[in-house]
């Protein structure tokens, strides 16, 4: 490594450190997958605005079995090479449009399971062998550090000493990743017996710079009777450990075992889980329910609904909806004829911020931005949820109006103005680049102009869509050739 490489990294770090300094963390999850959903539905890198969060998590990568190397999962989508999207380095390309923001990538989350993860932690020599793979990785792409989402240890096919064996890989993350400024975070089960099985609590505490609590997937479609996704509080009609199946009694544990809450982020589901009722009449809590709830035109998955699918359903049949706000949830439920969703909104939203405030965690974590209501079909402005979380935590959102001066000769302050709304910014236009957009060159190839208003220049970013597939114009994405005036062929 150069030493003008390092000295750049080195900044990188200084950044990461200060970044939240007087602010409350805003973490954002993006499901990359996203990017492959039908119609509205339909989330790419450039549809994040940079603004509404103060940390970005790119999910997911993946671990290599065979030799405990991490790697990306969708080569296509994330890599340039071969022809690729390069999501990867548009992602942290987001940094400038907005240099404050960190750019982190996850590894694992619930399909790539535990087994791999407790193999390659097992010994010396397979955590030498996937640090040594996850530090250029990232200084590759450009991300500032890593969310560490194995789930769970112990948990899922694991064994009684991952929770020693991931004490170890945190300290020797936290060791690889120090010369190079990168940050270590978390994402950790809110389940009580998980979390007593899989953690040393203080020590976790210890080693990451945060901790991303899931609190949320508490009740699902695995279950044959209604219940919320996230209730702030047990209910009545819980019985046995059920009544620890909330998001109060998930944050007191970590807490009152040794977690730092300066370090806690607490999870928000940008989603709901749903079932058909067996009983129209009986729709209510711990209503019989033996079938989920069908699947929505963008997740397209039984049992769960975005937040913009939720939304949609309201908008469509506004009369047939009855939405119910339970005072032990404190989230509201909703049911139209056999449909039973439970969800958040705004407005319990705002009750799991007050608990931020109460217990003076670091910040609030979403799950996940790409579910908001980012097309405007239900709210005003493009992402009401997360800019609603950012606003109550931290006050208005404020971005650039001149151009950030960078270096020791700055003598120009930066000025600011509150807005909710999402930066187009523009440049002097050229040729390629009339304004900031897509742009086709054929059938198959396009390109994406991006103004970076700190170099004042046009930033060009090339694709290519799949093998029977055609750029269209008209909606700016990828679709069927035989669908595409011109491509048909």
């Amino acid at each position: 490594m150069t030493a003008k490489i390092l000295l750049l990294f080195l900044v990188a770090a200084f950044a990461t450190i200060t970044l939240t300094e007087g602010k409350r963390n805003v973490v954002c999850y993006y499901g990359s997958w996203a990017v492959y959903r039908p119609g509205d539905g339909k989330f790419d890198v450039e549809d994040i605005d940079p603004f509404v969060c103060t940390h970005l998590i790119f999910g997911f990568a993946g671990l290599k079995e065979y030799d405990n190397s991490i790697y990306a999962l969708d080569p296509y989508n994330e890599l340039y090479e071969n022809w690729g999207r390069g999501a990867y380095e548009r992602f942290t390309g987001l940094k400038k449009i907005n240099p404050e923001l960190v750019t982190i990538l996850a590894i694992g989350g619930w399909n790539e399971g535990s087994v791999k993860y407790s193999k390659m932690a097992s010994t010396a020599e397979g955590r030498r062998q996937f640090i040594d793979s996850v530090v250029p990785f990232l200084l590759r792409y450009g991300f500032d550090g890593l969310d560490m989402d194995w789930e769970y240890p112990t948990q899922r096919g694991g064994v009684a000493e991952d929770r020693d064996n991931f004490i170890s890989l945190l300290r020797e993350l936290k060791a690889a990743f120090a010369p190079e400024g990168l940050v270590l975070t978390a994402a950790v089960s809110a389940g009580e017996q998980t979390i007593d099985e899989a953690y040393e609590i203080p020590i976790v505490s210890e080693l990451l710079d945060m901790i991303n609590l899931m609190t949320y997937d508490y009740h699902g479609a695995w279950e044959t009777i209604t219940g919320h996704n996230a209730p702030m509080y047990a209910h009545p009609l819980d019985d046995g450990n059920v009544t620890n199946f909330n998001v109060n009694f998930s944050l007191n544990h970590w807490l009152t075992n040794g977690a730092d809450p300066a370090k806690i982020q607490l999870g928000m589901g940008f989603y709901g889980r749903g079932w058909s009722l067996n009983n129209i009449e009986d729709n209510g809590p711990y209503a019989p329910a033996n079938q989920p709830i069908q699947a929505g035109p963008y997740t397209r998955q039984a049992g769960i609904w975005g937040y913009n699918e939720v939304c949609e359903q309201f908008l469509a049949d506004p009369a047939g909806w009855t939405v119910v706000r339970d005072e032990y949830y404190q989230s509201p439920y909703a049911y139209n004829g056999r449909n039973w969703i439970g969800y958040d909104d705004m407005e319990s939203l705002t009750k799991k911020m007050e608990l931020i405030d109460a217990y003076n965690l670091g910040g609030g974590m979403i799950w996940s931005i790409e579910t908001d209501d980012f097309r405007q079909k239900c709210h005003s402005g493009s992402f009401p949820l997360t800019t609603h979380i950012y606003e109550y935590l931290n006050g208005p959102i404020f971005r650039p109006t001149t151009t950030p001066c960078v270096g020791e000769h700055c003598t120009t302050p930066l000025t600011t103005t509150p807005t909710t709304t999402r930066p187009i910014y523009t440049g002097e236009p050229n040729d390629q680049c009339p304004h900031e957009g897509y742009f086709k060159i054929d059938c198959q190839n396009y390109y994406y102009c991006q103004y970076n208003p700190a170099s004042s220049e046009w930033i060009v970013s090339y694709f290519r869509c799949a093998d029977g597939t055609a750029y269209n114009s008209e909606t700016g994405r990828c679709e069927w050739a035989n669908e595409v005036p011109g491509c048909e062929a």
